[in-house]
């Protein structure tokens, strides 16, 4: 089991980049898939990217490709999703979430964190 805390959102200017960050804590968090969610208000769930134990699988949503960059360092239990090139369109509040199996793009995933808030005005 692991629990999950995000950090590094706020407030960003469209074409800024901002530094998420997932810290970890419990057992074998390297064992573990990781992967990121966003959720607007009124909208559902969406899947942003996702990367496997060893980082050898790593997935991104048709939105966000080219512009977020997914990683992890298990020596130090934290995930990060670098967010570059940031739009309007990305605001939300951004949720870190670990799952035993391998990467899916589904919210079925087995831990989440409380999420931070990212916006980015125009």
């Amino acid at each position: 089991q692991v629990q999950l805390v995000e950090s590094g959102g706020g407030l960003v200017q469209a074409g800024g980049s901002l530094r998420l960050s997932c810290a970890a804590s419990g057992r074998s968090f390297s064992a573990y898939t990781m992967g990121w969610f966003r959720q607007a208000p009124g909208k559902e769930r969406e899947f942003v990217a996702a990367i496997s134990w060893s980082g050898g699988r790593v997935a991104y949503s048709d939105s966000v490709k080219g512009r977020f960059i997914i990683s992890r360092d298990n020596a130090k239990n934290t995930g990060f999703l670098q967010m570059n090139s940031l739009k309007p369109e990305d605001t939300a509040v951004y949720v870190c979430a670990a799952r035993r199996q391998p990467v899916s793009t589904t919210p079925n995933y087995d831990y989440w964190g409380q999420g931070t808030q990212v916006t980015v005005s125009s």
